[in-house]
């Protein structure tokens, strides 16, 4: 997936490039199903792109094969005019931008997936930067909220939320890591099927994100928060598993230069290891029986998907 992956990178280093230039070369490739839609902020804008794969058994061919959601998460690929270049926060959207080129490909040479898989991403080359410790974040032309609005999809029976996750001290490895899976206010057992795949990719044993609750309530709380790699849990029931491109020491989300191809890759092809097996049904975000049983015992937790808690009344996705 080198190869895919590299294209991407080159495709988003530009000061010039758009959602509907990812689009065109993502077309040439031979993808039909991809949507665009440009969003504007308070000072600058974005342009979410939604990329729908089909798969030969997926539910847009009317069948039933599960529908994997892949996210590419992230504020901006861009700090311009302050910062010249792809910055760290970029590595999401290339991941995300590398795995619709690879499935396309893949297409294209008769390896069709099982079911379908829908990406989303955002692209903004001169996004803002804010103040985070232990170093600075990026920021976004939109907020939260409007992220998942448009990157969350219904039809997402499971997440991958793709981000870049250096700017803190709690992971301290170079390479990609996993979260345990997040569903409804519930942060649940890392999935074994997960945990197996990664070794097979990466060559070495599982890393593993340690996200605490309030990681996974919504942002605009004014709580801390890692950073947003599962932020789409607010806004569906489906299971979200973040896979997060780490270092061994903190790097500010607005560093040029800081985008490690290698790493970057072994996400990209985990992802797409999952997406074969989801499809197939022979892969698991979580033990659906163990989940009953703890809402059973201990009841909803879904108050966490709220950005007020027990005070608000709806989730808007009960």
């Amino acid at each position: 997936m080198l190869k895919q992956v590299v294209e991407a990178y080159e495709l988003l280093d530009s000061a010039s490039v758009n959602g509907h230039r990812v689009a065109e070369v993502l077309e040439e490739r031979g993808l039909e199903n991809i949507e665009v839609k440009t969003v504007k902020g308070k000072k600058s804008s974005t342009d979410f792109v939604k990329i729908l794969v089909p798969g030969k058994n997926g539910k847009s061919s009317g069948r039933d094969a599960p529908t994997l959601g892949i996210i590419g998460r992230l504020g901006g690929i861009g700090a311009r005019p302050k910062v010249i270049g792809l910055v760290s926060d970029a590595d999401g959207a290339i991941t995300a931008i590398a795995i619709a080129l690879k499935l396309a490909d893949m297409k294209r040479s008769g390896d069709s997936l099982d079911g379908d898989v829908i990406l989303t991403t955002h692209i903004c080359p001169n996004a803002p930067t804010k103040d985070h410790k232990p170093v600075p974040f990026m920021g976004s032309p939109v907020d939260m909220s409007t992220m998942n609005k448009h990157e969350v999809d219904e039809r997402m029976d499971a997440i991958l939320s793709i981000d870049t996750t250096k700017g803190n001290r709690i992971i301290n490895i170079k390479g990609f890591a996993i979260t345990p899976t997040v569903k409804e206010g519930w942060i649940l057992r890392v999935s074994e099927d997960l945990l197996t795949l990664m070794e097979v990719v990466s060559g070495r044993l599982p890393v593993v994100v340690p996200i605490t609750t309030q990681d996974i309530t919504p942002y605009g709380n004014e709580i801390y928060h890692l950073n947003s790699i599962v932020q789409p849990n607010v806004a569906t029931k489906a299971p979200v598993v973040g896979v997060a491109l780490t270092s061994e020491l903190p790097i500010p989300g607005c560093a040029s230069g800081a985008s490690h191809v290698v790493d970057i890759e072994q996400a990209a092809r985990f992802c797409v290891e999952v997406a074969k097996g989801f499809g197939k049904e022979k892969i698991k975000f979580y033990d659906e029986e163990e989940f009953k049983r703890l809402v059973e015992l201990y009841g909803s937790m879904k108050h966490l998907q709220a950005l007020r808690g027990k005070k608000r009344e709806r989730t808007g996705i009960e």
